[in-house]
């Protein structure tokens, strides 16, 4: 048993060797912006396309596009990382999947909340956004938050803006969950529901790409909040990895240059 131990050291060593004269110098053999290399050649990424100007499907296309797609294919690729693979799923289901193993990150709109902190590791914040909320163009008796007493209310379920529009159920408020926002928008021109609590920049986007037609901003933010990108517990050095990467495109302006190309401005300093 030793001899055949000692022969297939000789054998491993060899091929180690042998892999390093093929790869030396390639582009392929980049270093994560840790300064370690990716763990695999492939980063399974999940999101719920459907929260444009963050993740949604690109036109005649099958592949999804947004300012977290951008960002997400750019931090695997100063990761190391070969090939970034995102896969659709439901907002809901995106936890579970990480803490499963289905997938190494998740980026999706994620606000960092305490509560989810108890269940994965967030990266550092990418972006601040907070909750808002739009009603139908013919609803003129809403003018702050506590208004929405007594109304119809549309949201996504599984996020905040669910969790807050819960706050007024005990003041006879009904509360509609969706699978999707924009199928909560919907909800609110078909006129099934007098108001619809989502993101400020989800909404912003809604009415620039016809919403505008039948809805409109009403009251103040309800609240300012982060985003972050979403890993396991299991899996605190890719959460390192995740980190240092972001460290490194804003520092080299490519963050700058993704967060215009979707907001029409460079993020605040």
């Amino acid at each position: 048993m030793k001899k055949i131990t000692v022969l297939l050291s000789i054998f491993v060593l060899a091929l180690g060797i042998l892999a390093a004269g093929c790869g030396g110098g390639s582009k392929g053999d980049k270093k994560a912006a840790s300064g370690t290399p990716a763990a695999k050649e492939e980063l399974i990424v999940g999101t719920e396309p459907s929260f444009a100007p963050f993740e949604f499907p690109e036109k005649d296309s099958k592949e999804f596009t947004g300012f977290d797609m951008d960002l997400i294919r750019a931090i695997a690729k100063e990761m190391g990382y070969k090939k970034c693979t995102i896969r659709n799923m439901g907002f809901d289901a995106l936890i579970p999947a990480i803490n499963s193993g289905n997938l190494d990150v998740s980026i999706a709109g994620f606000s960092i909340t305490e509560e989810r902190k108890k269940q994965v590791i967030f990266s550092q914040p990418y972006y601040k956004s907070g909750l808002a909320f739009v009603v139908r163009k013919d609803v003129n008796d809403v003018t702050k938050f506590e208004d929405l007493q007594k109304k119809t209310i549309a949201v996504q379920m599984g996020t905040t803006g669910a969790l807050y529009a819960d706050k007024l159920k005990e003041k006879g408020a009904v509360v509609k969950t969706f699978n999707t926002s924009d199928l909560a928008c919907m909800e609110l021109k078909n006129k099934g529901a007098d108001a619809v609590i989502s993101d400020l920049p989800v909404l912003q986007y809604f009415l620039k790409n016809g919403g505008s037609e039948y809805a409109k901003l009403a009251g103040e933010p309800l609240t300012a909040e982060d985003y972050g990108i979403v890993i396991s517990k299991k899996n605190p050095e890719l959460a390192k990895q995740v980190d240092a990467a972001l460290d490194a495109l804003k520092k080299n302006g490519t963050y700058d240059k993704l967060y215009e190309k979707w907001f029409g401005s460079k993020p605040a300093k």
